[in-house]
């Protein structure tokens, strides 16, 4: 089942989060957030001029509203469809990064690094606090991102 999250300009630009509140906060009250793991995609709609050669995650409205997003919900990657390129898009948004035509999407590699570190730590405790087994799920999530992660860096966390 794919979760959509429709957002268009009057959103983004009034740092309106209602469209992902309505959808996540149903899921939150129907005890739905575990069966919806890898579910969720955004449908973006922006207005831009056509000759906007901008990617939206190098647009300033689109990606401050996504940072507010994250703010609400920093466990929002459990939901995300890794899949169909949701996580990396959702970490377009928040971290720098640069386009290439060649070798695609260059993350900062420090705040890449920080990006990673920070959901592994808000995702262990809040998948914790759910019952669902994290250590592999947060492994695979690293990985997408160029990242090992050690048995013994969860050792610590628990």
């Amino acid at each position: 089942m794919t979760i959509a999250i429709a957002v268009n300009s009057d959103y983004l630009n009034n740092l309106d989060l209602s469209p992902a509140e309505r959808v996540i906060e149903k899921l939150l009250q129907e005890g739905a957030i575990a069966s919806s793991e890898q579910q969720l995609h955004f449908e973006i709609d922006y207005t831009r001029e056509e000759t906007d050669p901008r990617e939206l995650s190098e647009i300033p409205e689109v990606r401050l509203w996504f940072v507010r997003l994250d703010a609400r919900y920093p466990w929002l990657p459990f939901l995300l469809d890794w899949k169909a390129g949701e996580l990396a898009r959702y970490a377009a948004m928040l971290v720098p990064h640069q386009f290439s035509r060649k070798d695609g999407i260059q993350y900062n590699p420090e705040a890449l690094e920080i990006f990673v570190m920070a959901k592994l730590f808000v995702l262990t405790d809040w998948m914790k606090n759910r019952g669902v087994e994290s250590r592999s799920r947060l492994k695979s999530m690293a990985q997408m991102f160029g990242y090992e992660l050690d048995d013994g860096l969860f050792d610590l966390l628990n």
